[in-house]
């Protein structure tokens, strides 16, 4: 197949195959181009109609073989071949310039051989079928193993005692401790025996000569003068001192054979490698909290293994008062004020009662959090799990050894958002390691982890999966408790390198299924280059073309969509897109930790915000510094400039190593931490760390009588498509799920013209989907799958995800952004429908910690409460947003945006905004509360006891509401890629639109003095200056206006002093930044010009402070 010729191009997606041949602007122009095994041909008519036609024989039509594609081409040169007009005209394409081969010092390392990497790749690894487990029985046994190699060893010269000894433990003894460790007994007892056997003239010459040396020891053990010092630091490296040598070397040798053997031994029985003796310390925090008014100091200690949170007035004071696991209803993190926190527990006779508490700093509370999170789920009681703990880590280690130590990466330390130390021995139950430019050995560096891990947790990690190519590795380790859950694990790599030929980059994946839910990991090393962007953006896309990972029956989706949670690692190599003048200003605003400044032309960034590469995934809020290019042992200065024979290179400060994420809507999955880890030196690059916790599903098991299992039918209807073609064909829509026996077509839609090169495609009629399981409660953590193909071929116009559980109470709408190859192709809008659910759900752990803030917190006694779960606003944690997914039911307020075409929110430097919908708590034993916006749990009105409506945030999702003054039928802007005209969407069904919402928020009468500031925020959250005095918060917010009474200004309190503005923190001393998107605690007076709007149930203020007039006006 020749490349040059110009009517085919291998790797093309079919909106640049259309632009291509709408350029040509002749009728007759066409192309071809291949598409998953088959060709797919491309023609032009009338300048604007596009006829896209599998070439394959239909009905009727005699089948016409081809041997190459110039034989094909010839054929459909002809006249009446069954097309508009013969093909005359071939479509020549840009050519892309090749990528320059790096400079190497070393040849290219071949890509080590590995059985284990290859029957990962063919989906037979050990770990990834059950079906395995019966072939172990026809392996040798592991005495047999080791007799077999130890007669390939001469032992003739050892001491016949030692030969016997070594014999007898291989051909029986071996079994015996084998035996054993699969009983609970990991203590080896006969391999024990052996090695005092050999050893014990050894112990006793070491018995005879150790008290002379001790007090050898003592004599010499005295302070010596500093000449004395340096002779004897020189003597130390000298022969003489051989048998110190020997006596380290021995040392290291005994401990190496006891871990090796007892690695053997495990494995060969499934033994978790002692992780029964993994506990977690007892953690003891200082905290401050409000008694009556008063402010007093006390102390939590958190027992994880004995399932306790003790309060002590004092460090050493008596444990008399605590409250065990399941009397811990609920923790609270408020908004506010990052520090304190609000737990929920149960006292005597059912009651409930807030806590409310104030730690030193905000990673106190979050090391807290963990731990009782921790502890939550280890006395749960539950089977399975339903929320995981993963670590994700990347490394370009640049072709050097990694030092002695590198705990630290695996811990969550360094710079960003890290983890506190009394979270950091918290073991994780994934770990996913994706490094770049490895020199080591496949083997060598999984064992190099295993040891760090084993270090920090005692835990002996399993390996799940690894896959290498060349320089690029994978690895992923799992507690061993974990290892029967993991099924279908599947390994691939993609070549992107020159020609897509070397794997010297490229990016290599592992995909399992963990109990139900589905796990994808890519770890990715893009081209290198200030200047090859684009470059990049096509390595993205090829990867996501043809890295084949996850279930094969979902062939018409890409690993955008296969999995449940995505994360996508590695070096992805995007750069700081500034003149390599303005270096010396790079380095200066790094160590002034103006990151924003430089994230704001982050390249990886700014091409998320276009929606060119990495559509609608999410990345936590960059608070580190540039992870390259660092001079190699040391972290205090970059090494930006690099001398070749072409003229000075320039490599600016950059963040190349990164990790998103992308999870089906409604999901759940929540970061604690994104950060470097600063002592790790020997590479350019700096690791990077990431943490989640992800909700998970297992094995449904129904609470229903099975006989009277329910009935019913998921519903899907009213569809109408907008698709981002000019194609004349039909198109229907395949639905795939795992909850379906087998994937469902829809009836052909109804083509409809459009505007702006698109069409419009309206699906009458109903589609009824019948689940394997109709259980309410089962289907609510199910997607649904969609994808728009067309009649005439197999391609799909667009796919997307809707979740189940927005269809919870009611009938709901959705609308969903569709994606092809990484592209946005279109929209689609419709109905869902489930059968109803009578029972009540089951709680889930990942419920058990909230984000939101209690109105009367602080202010009044701390008692009884019983009816608490409507006076405290909880902020669904969990993915908010997926490929632009809105809801709306009849009963419900709005999930997610209420249209794909609303504008792109979020900071310049690209990070997704969160969804800040406010709900209740829902405390065990009480009324529940199915306010909470959580994935168990049902969306209401949050209302206080006192009847009032609590103060809502600005939600940057729904656009801003400064720009519209408070108008309840405010909608944002359509999106200029989506530039449909209003009658794009019948008048009988538009799209979702989001429920308004009583806010409060601070409009001002004069521009802001940059316009970058207001360009990152689009939902106008960020203030412009950090000193600004945030707005006048009323008597509702602070719990204390009476039911009846309208709320009273500030100025116009008697005797009622002004809350103090808390001094801002220095985020430079615990490498935390405040986030963009998040409000000040609001104290103080407004600033002048400013008018401040304050709405309660009763009335609303409306004050402005330049001309001193306040108006009121009661509701």
């Amino acid at each position: 197949m020749l490349s040059h010729q110009p009517w085919y191009h291998g790797n093309i997606t079919r909106s640049t195959a259309e632009d291509l041949l709408s350029k040509a602007g002749k009728d007759g122009s066409f192309l071809l181009r291949d598409i998953t095994g088959s060709i797919t041909g491309g023609v032009a008519h009338n300048s604007r109609s596009f006829l896209f036609i599998s070439l394959q024989a239909s009905e009727g039509v005699p089948i016409r073989f081809f041997s190459v594609l110039p034989d094909l081409v010839e054929t459909y040169y002809k006249e009446n071949m069954g097309l508009v007009t013969h093909l005359q005209y071939a479509v020549q394409k840009e050519e892309e310039p090749e990528e320059e081969p790096e400079p190497c010092s070393l040849p290219p390392q071949l890509p080590p051989r590995n059985i284990t990497s290859n029957e990962c790749k063919d989906g037979h690894s050990d770990s990834s079928r059950g079906t395995d487990r019966g072939t172990e029985l026809a392996r040798p046994s592991i005495s047999d193993t080791y007799i077999q190699r130890l007669q390939q060893i001469d032992i003739s010269n050892l001491p016949e005692d030692h030969q016997k000894s070594i014999q007898e433990y291989f051909r029986s003894s071996v079994c015996v401790d084998a035996e054993q460790a699969q009983n609970g007994n990991p203590t080896l007892p006969h391999f024990k025996k052996l090695t005092q056997s050999i050893c014990k003239n050894l112990n006793s010459e070491i018995a005879r000569t150790l008290p002379s040396l001790e007090a050898l020891q003592k004599v010499l053990d005295q302070p010596l003068s500093p000449g004395v010092g340096r002779l004897r630091s020189q003597l130390s490296g000298d022969a003489t001192q051989s048998v110190a040598f020997r006596l380290e070397q021995l040392t290291k040798l005994i401990y190496s054979i006891e871990d090796k053997t007892k690695n053997a031994v495990f494995d060969s029985v499934g033994y978790d490698g002692g992780h029964r003796k993994s506990l977690i310390p007892p953690v003891t925090f200082e905290v401050k909290c409000d008694s009556l008014g008063i402010s007093n100091k006390m102390y939590l200690k958190v027992d994880v293994e004995g399932g306790k949170v003790y309060f002590k007035k004092s460090k050493d004071g008596p444990e008399d008062k605590y409250f065990v696991h399941n009397k811990i209803l609920q923790l609270v993190k408020s908004q506010k004020m990052h520090n304190r926190l609000v737990l929920v527990v149960e006292t005597e006779k059912e009651k409930t009662q807030r806590k409310d508490f104030v730690f030193d700093d905000t990673k106190k509370r979050e090391g807290f959090c963990q731990l009782l999170q921790q502890m939550k789920n280890k006395h749960s009681g539950k089977p399975e799990p339903d929320m995981i703990t993963v670590f994700v880590g990347t490394w370009n280690m640049g072709n050097a050894n990694p030092p002695p130590n590198i705990t630290p990466w695996f811990q969550s330390k360094g710079q960003g958002k890290t983890h506190d130390d009394t979270a950091s021995q918290i073991p994780h139950d994934i770990y996913v390691i994706g490094t770049q430019e490895d020199p080591l050995g496949e083997k060598e560096w999984i064992e190099t982890v295993r040891g760090a891990l084993r270090d920090i947790t005692n835990i002996s990690y399993k390996q799940i999966a690894t896959q290498t190519l060349w320089s690029i590795r994978i690895v992923v380790l799992a507690k061993p408790e974990h290892e029967n859950r993991f099924s279908h694990v599947f390994c691939d790599s993609v070549k992107t390198g020159i020609a897509n030929a070397l794997g010297n980059k490229g990016a290599v994946g592992v995909s399992f299924m963990f109990n139900r839910t589905s796990f994808g990991f890519v770890n990715s090393h893009l081209t290198s280059g200030s200047e090859k962007k684009l470059r990049r953006n096509q390595n993205y896309v090829s990867i996501l073309r043809f890295l084949n990972l996850g279930d094969k029956k979902l062939n018409p989706f890409d690993i955008t969509h296969r999995f449940t949670h995505l994360f996508w690692l590695g070096d992805l190599n995007y750069r700081v897109d500034l003149p390599a003048q303005e270096a010396e200003n790079i380095v200066m605003k790094i160590k002034l930790q103006q990151y924003q400044d430089l994230l704001a032309r982050d390249q990886l960034n700014i091409e998320k915000e276009e929606e060119k590469v990495f559509l609608d995934y999410e990345e936590e809020e960059i608070t580190f510094a540039p992870t390259y290019r660092f001079e190699r042992d040391t972290r205090e200065r970059y090494a930006y400039t690099k001398a070749k024979a072409t003229g000075t290179k320039y490599n600016l400060p950059s963040w190349c190593d990164r990790v998103l994420r992308k999870s089906y809507p409604m999901a759940h999955v929540v970061c604690n931490s994104y950060g470097c880890t600063n002592d790790i030196m020997t590479s350019d690059h700096s690791p990077v760390f990431a943490t989640f916790d992800v909700g998970v599903t297992s094995q449904f098991v129904s609470k229903n009588d099975l006989s009277k299992d329910a009935e019913g039918a998921i519903k899907i209807m009213n569809c109408v498509a907008v698709l981002l073609t000019k194609s004349k064909t039909k198109f229907f829509i395949e639905y795939h799920s795992s909850c379906l026996e087998k994937f469902v077509k829809s009836p052909e839609g109804e083509n409809q013209e459009n505007t702006d090169g698109s069409i419009k495609v309206r699906f009458s009629g109903q589609v009824e989907l019948t689940p394997i399981i109709a259980d309410p409660e089962y289907l609510l953590d199910q997607h649904i799958l969609i994808c728009i193909k067309s009649t005439d071929c197999d391609e799909s116009y667009g796919e997307g995800c809707v979740a189940l559980r927005s269809a919870e109470s009611s009938y709901t709408e959705f609308s969903i952004k569709l994606a092809h190859h990484g592209e946005c192709t279109g929209l689609l809008t419709g109905g869902i429908q489930l059968p109803k659910s009578d029972g009540k759900q089951t709680e889930k752990l990942y419920d058990f910690i909230k984000v939101g803030d209690d109105p009367g917190s602080g202010k009044g006694k701390s008692g009884d409460n019983t009816k608490m779960s409507s006076s405290v606003l909880t902020t669904d944690i969990s993915n908010p947003s997926y490929m632009g997914v809105g809801y709306k039911s009849n009963n419900q307020s709005d999930r997610g945006p209420g249209s794909i075409m609303s504008p792109r929110t979020g900071s310049s430097s690209g990070h997704s905004s969160k969804d800040m919908t406010h709900g209740n708590i829902s405390p065990k034993k009480t009324s529940y509360d199915h306010a909470t916006p959580s994935p168990t749990t049902k969306t209401s009105n949050p209302i206080s006891e006192d009847g009032q409506t609590p103060e809502m945030f600005e939600n940057p999702l729904y656009g801003s509401m400064s720009a519209s003054r408070g108008s309840k039928d405010h909608l944002p802007p359509p999106d200029a890629h989506f530039a449909f005209s209003k009658t794009d969407l019948d008048a009988d069904r538009q799209p979702p639109v989001p429920t308004p919402r009583i806010r409060s928020f601070t409009c001002s009468e004069t521009k802001p003095q940059s316009s970058s500031v207001t360009n990152t925020m689009s939902s106008g959250l960020q203030p412009q200056n950090i000193t600004k005095k945030p707005v006048v918060p009323s008597r509702s917010e602070g719990g204390t206006t009476g039911p009846n009474r309208p709320p009273v200004p500030m100025k116009s309190r008697p005797g009622q002093p002004q809350e103090l503005q808390p001094k801002p923190r220095d985020y430079r001393d615990s490498s935390e930044l405040p986030s963009k998107l998040r409000l000040q605690t609001r104290s103080g007076q407004p600033k002048d010009g400013m008018i401040t709007i304050v709405y309660s149930t009763h009335s609303f203020f409306v004050q402005n402070t330049r001309s001193g007039s306040r108006n009121s006006s009661v509701n």
